[in-house]
């Protein structure tokens, strides 16, 4: 095939991309792999956080953190283009997306080929969960005010309890700082997609500030062709804001809050309904950070999150409240770091006709040692829940530097995560359901040299107790019951790395995982084995010039393996410049060659799209 690249083959026909410039960007990319870095994109390689606090709960710089992580800045996010948190999580290292439609739909994130619900989530600190489906209700999170997400892959159940089996997400909102700085922000795409943000934010003496509003707004496209021959389109507003004050050198109480409202149409399952989903999610945070003498500090913590998620003609309604209470204690002293967690959870869920609620208490223990070559970190928790009794999960991580630049990495934990009020009180519910449990091993290989990086991680994380939905007997249903019948096996190896070469920053990924049942060896749905994204980027004449790739081999979407989802390859293009003092544009092209492809079976992704985007900002 002239001008084109063969990236995955399948059974059916070789998946090709057409392209010219991309293919030029990424040609060079994959001569240099051999040299390349973390799983970090180019752009923001020179001006990496120095820290992070996903990891371990508590901060610690970047080249400590023995996890395999992401962090992705604010530039990176904002020049993302995507709508939701979802659409740019996608594009990194062993993240995989099944959405049914187009955004505001339902949407599952799939780290390592885990579960959705499988991966913790939370927005400044504030536990994101949905009671009914169980998980992050990822198509309700929107993009406009986040300024930094940090992803960490593995088991994290010891620092975050349950939840974390596969992973976490933490997304942080802006943070005022400096003079008084107001933005406004407006963009236009083709289905008659339009956003409109506008937000402030600053410090003035010991108080911070920031505000932020949006609005998303798009006619879509017809989601379903054996649907309703309609578009199906989307209504998003969302509003952030955070205010701090720095009582004293030593002490700082803060107050977050974010909503996001999104109205979307869908097609479901009965032909000639025009069927609309309505979501709401927000959250609620108050903390205050004490530092107590030179080696000794607290940080207590009360949150809680609401979700509410709607659907209409067809009558549906679930209503997920979290709330938490947490006090950290940290102790550091030289390179060592002890750290001792209290934590209150409480959950509740009013789905008709469930009326159900439910606690756990924890207590966290901590220790970090950073000396010379060696870094470790062990982490033990127990948790007490109020229906399943206790649970205790333990992690322990190692990492040796025996080179200039190069560190191997290893960790083993053990994590859970307890049924959803749903799976045990529904009408397809089952109360004697157990906890999902797992044990995850995994060793890394890394290699940094100024803004080039290079890794090398495989993983196995064994799954127990695994949820499923199987067949009628054990519930009131006669269509089906939800049982603990499942064992799962997470196996892979993700291949990650950055580097600049000239004018031209390259990073990418490839992920060769097997996540499967254990029972029948099949391979769990929606699933692919082998997902490979590309990105490059240079400066021409004032203009940033970027170029994305992401591919994905053969999957199924069903438990069975009967029903095929084709492979697909993807190029999008981006551009930006400053056009004028304090004012910035931003052109995005997804889906190039507008390749037809599917998520999720008989459910239609947009084709190709068009986006432009102005912002001012003081």
């Amino acid at each position: 095939m002239k001008n084109s690249i063969v990236l995955f083959r399948s059974a059916a026909r070789p998946l090709a991309l057409s392209c010219a410039f991309p293919c030029a960007l990424f040609a060079m990319a994959a001569a240099h792999a051999q040299t390349s870095g973390a799983a970090v994109q180019p752009a923001e390689a020179a001006t990496l956080p120095e820290s992070m606090v996903t990891a371990t709960r508590v901060a610690q710089p970047l080249t400590d953190v023995l996890a395999d992580v992401t962090v992705l800045g604010e530039q990176q996010i904002r020049d993302s283009g995507a709508v939701n948190i979802a659409d740019l999580l996608q594009r990194q290292a062993g993240l995989e997306l099944s959405r049914n439609g187009g955004p505001g739909t339902s949407t599952s994130l799939f780290i390592r080929g885990a579960e959705s619900r499988f991966t913790a989530v939370y927005i400044d600190g504030v536990r994101l969960d949905t009671q009914a489906t169980g998980g992050a209700p990822w198509e309700t999170i929107a993009l406009g005010q986040i300024e930094r997400i940090e992803i960490v892959r593995g088991a994290a159940a010891a620092v975050y309890g349950s939840d974390a089996v596969a992973g976490v997400v933490q997304i942080f909102t802006k943070k005022g700082e400096g003079a008084f700085s107001p933005y406004v922000g407006v963009g236009a795409g083709n289905h008659r997609t339009g956003k409109l943000e506008a937000g402030l934010s600053g410090q003035s003496g010991a108080v911070d500030y920031a505000l932020g509003l949006g609005r998303d707004v798009s006619r879509g496209y017809n989601i379903k062709t054996d649907g309703n021959p309609d578009d199906d389109g989307y209504r998003q507003s969302s509003a952030s804001g955070r205010l701090g004050w720095q009582v004293s050198r030593d002490h700082r109480l803060e107050l977050t809050g974010t909503h996001t409202d999104i109205k979307a149409e869908y097609d479901g399952y009965t032909p000639g309904l025009h069927d609309m989903s309505n979501s709401r999610l927000s959250t609620l945070g108050a903390n205050w950070a004490a530092q107590w003498t030179a080696n000794y500090s607290t940080r207590l913590s009360i949150s809680e999150s609401d979700h509410r998620y709607e659907t209409e003609p067809s009558p549906y309604l679930s209503k997920t409240k979290l709330r938490n209470v947490l006090f950290q204690n940290e102790w550091r002293q030289g390179g060592h770091l002890l750290t001792a967690a209290l934590e209150r959870r409480e959950d509740d869920l009013r789905n008709d006709p469930i009326d159900q609620g439910r606690h756990q208490n924890a207590l966290a223990l901590g220790y970090g040692y950073t000396g010379g070559a060696h870094t470790l970190q062990v982490n033990l928790r127990h948790d007490r829940d109020s229906e399943f009794g206790g649970e205790t999960t333990g992690g322990v991580a190692y990492g040796y530097r025996f080179a200039p630049g190069w560190r191997v990495t290893g960790a083993y934990g053990t994590a859970f995560r307890v049924p959803t009020l749903y799976h045990r009180f529904s009408q397809y519910g089952n109360p004697d359901l157990s906890p999902e449990k797992s044990r995850n091993l995994e060793l890394g290989l890394h290699w940094a040299q100024q803004q080039s990086r290079f890794s090398v991680v495989a993983y196995r994380n064994r799954v127990t107790n695994l949820i499923s939905f199987g067949a009628a007997g054990l519930c009131q249903s006669a269509f089906g019951c939800y049982e603990n019948t499942g064992r799962a096996i997470l196996r892979g190896v993700t291949l990650s790395g950055a580097h600049r070469l000239g004018p031209v920053n390259l990073s990418g990924s490839l992920d060769l995982q097997d996540p499967h049942d254990a029972s029948t060896g099949n391979l769990l749905a929606r699933r692919a084995k082998r997902i490979l994204k590309l990105n490059a980027d240079t400066r021409v004449a004032g203009w940033t010039l970027g170029a994305e790739m992401q591919a994905a081999s053969h999957r199924w979407d069903n438990a069975a393996n009967t029903n095929r989802l084709p492979g697909y390859g993807v190029v999008n293009l981006y551009a930006s410049t400053t056009i004028a003092r304090q004012w910035t544009l931003l052109a995005r092209i997804d889906n190039v060659a507008d390749r037809d492809y599917q998520l999720a079976r008989n459910y239609n992704t947009a084709g190709r799209a068009f986006y432009v985007g102005l912002r001012w900002n003081k």
